[in-house]
């Protein structure tokens, strides 16, 4: 069985996000096949081409992690009708420096809660933009714009609506099944 490191990103920096409880529910019903492992972003400084030429700390860290990773989730909330400013952010110190981006060859998928009804549908349109900029092969299918209720998801990670549970643990396969058709045509190494 060949496991698949996934890092994924919270977009919400908040302590009791519900995307981070999502994060938490994704990891519990993923396959087996795939190991999860937050990348965190609070720590970077503002992106500035002039901190280029000295690397902070935190964003070669980013980067160290991303690379670490074979694929990685982005499990963000929707601010303002896009993505939160911390995690645009985090994308660009990875893209970045010219020639050294972090996200090209590497699958990505996208998911997000939210108490609306249609989700994080536009954040997450947005996001997809950026992903495909970054030239990050992206799961297209099925998209996933989770309307948050209270108590859906425990502390403890566990998702309490039946049909939910199915349609993230279904969401996690296909994101298994997606990495593993990547990989088939664009090697690792190559």
């Amino acid at each position: 069985m060949t496991t698949y490191r996934v890092g994924y990103f919270v977009g919400s920096l908040s302590t009791k996000s519900i995307n981070r409880l999502l994060a938490l529910a994704l990891a519990g019903v993923a396959p087996p096949e795939l190991q999860l492992t937050e990348i965190p972003f609070k720590d970077l400084p503002i992106y500035s081409p002039d901190l280029e030429a000295n690397y902070p700390p935190a964003a070669r860290a980013l980067k160290d992690a991303i690379a670490a990773a074979d694929a990685v989730l982005f499990v963000t909330p929707e601010y303002n009708r896009s993505i939160p400013g911390g995690l645009k952010n985090a994308i660009d110190w990875a893209s970045r420096p010219y020639g050294q981006n972090s996200f090209s060859r590497k699958p990505s998928a996208v998911i997000g809660a939210s108490p609306g009804a249609i989700g994080t549908a536009i954040a997450q349109q947005h996001l997809r933009s950026l992903l495909g900029y970054c030239n990050s092969p992206q799961m297209n299918s099925p998209e996933a714009y989770i309307q948050f209720t209270p108590g859906l998801i425990t502390a403890e990670g566990r998702i309490t609506n039946e049909q939910t549970e199915a349609f993230l643990r279904n969401f996690m396969a296909e994101l298994h099944r997606f990495i593993v058709r990547v990989y088939m045509v664009l090697p690792r190494n190559a």
